[in-house]
């Protein structure tokens, strides 16, 4: 597969978090194959005594993916998954998907005439492969000067990839979620953290900055094929003068770089305005590579989504999707 987003099990590990159940759709014809995992999650309430569902992409990032296509057809490949896929919504009581396209993948477009598709921002990148010294080129200046710095006060690093203990990791990381008074939906728990070794050990890296002795600040990340995405990350709370979350991100480039990876993905903000300070967090560490990230809609029953909204009290036209939840659940556009 393309990367981890679409492996199975990355929906399997997701399913307590998106409070649902993990599926795969696949599509395969004459001119080509698309690939479609999702989270399939029940309604908290029913129309007439029955119960119905929607779908999500499992935290992160992934979408409906083609896989292979014969040249020229890719139009009709997606139109017939379209038309494949309402049958099986049809069929499962699904009413509607709310979609996170993969940024680096770029399955958005694909699928342009098949969802509602919003470009609401961009994620960032460091870009290992075009760079001789990625740290000079795609580094800001100064987050150059504080790693320097951070590097003069004799703070190290350490990586461990395939870890089998991560217990450091998660007091770092509850540390910090703790003091950022951190939503729900970010706070994962023991057993993700414990499944996550089980399904995905060889796809982890751990990061560590050291100073006297001590670690004081870690990274949780995937790898996976030729890129490392940043996904998790804490620093103690008395060692934030030290600016060690620098370091995190200095100490993954060098190792990817001398690993022969091509991709470190940051990710995007926390919101969608451009000045968001994470996204401009970020951004000091990837000058020149950003990939425009887009949601998608879709309404797989009209009727029932209507009687939904109207059981809910909302209006469709809510600046919430899907509408109905909108007063029950946490927004799902976060990444």
């Amino acid at each position: 597969m393309n990367d981890i987003y679409f492996e199975e099990n990355y929906g399997k590990l997701y399913e307590d978090i998106e409070n649902g159940k993990s599926e795969v759709f696949e599509y395969n014809s004459s001119i080509g194959k698309v690939f479609h995992l999702f989270i399939k999650r029940e309604i908290p309430f029913s129309v007439n005594g029955k119960k119905y569902y929607d779908l999500v992409t499992p935290y992160g990032y992934g979408g409906p993916l083609i896989i292979e296509c014969k040249e020229g057809y890719r139009v009709e490949l997606v139109k017939n998954f379209e038309d494949e896929f309402q049958k099986y919504c049809n069929d499962n009581d699904i009413v509607s998907e709310f979609v996170r396209f993969h940024p680096i993948e770029g399955n958005a477009i694909d699928f342009k005439e098949c969802y509602e598709i919003n470009h609401i921002r961009n994620t960032v990148g460091t870009n290992l492969v075009d760079f001789n010294d990625p740290f000079q080129s795609e580094f800001s200046k100064s987050c150059r000067k504080n790693i320097r710095k951070a590097l003069k006060e004799d703070i190290s690093y350490k990586i461990t990839k395939a870890p089998t203990d991560i217990s450091e990791f998660k007091k770092i990381y509850y540390s910090t979620m703790n003091r950022n008074n951190a939503d729900d939906y970010y706070y994962f728990n023991d057993d993700y953290f414990n499944r996550s070794v089980k399904l995905f050990r060889d796809n982890l890296l751990l990061v560590e900055a050291i100073y006297q002795g001590q670690t004081i600040a870690m990274g949780f990340y995937f790898i996976y094929g030729e890129t490392i995405h940043i996904h998790l990350s804490g620093t103690l709370s008395e060692f934030l003068y030290l600016s060690p979350a620098y370091i995190l991100r200095f100490a993954v480039t060098e190792w990817g770089k001398k690993n022969g990876y091509r991709l470190i993905h940051h990710g995007g903000g926390r919101t969608n305005d451009p000045k968001d300070s994470l996204f401009s967090f970020k951004k000091q560490f990837g000058k020149n590579t950003e990939f425009e990230f887009y949601i998608g809609k879709k309404i797989w029953n009209k009727y029932i989504y209507e009687k939904l909204c109207e059981i809910n009290k909302v209006v469709e036209e809510d600046n919430y999707f899907p509408a109905y939840r909108s007063k029950n659940v946490k927004q799902e556009s976060l990444v």
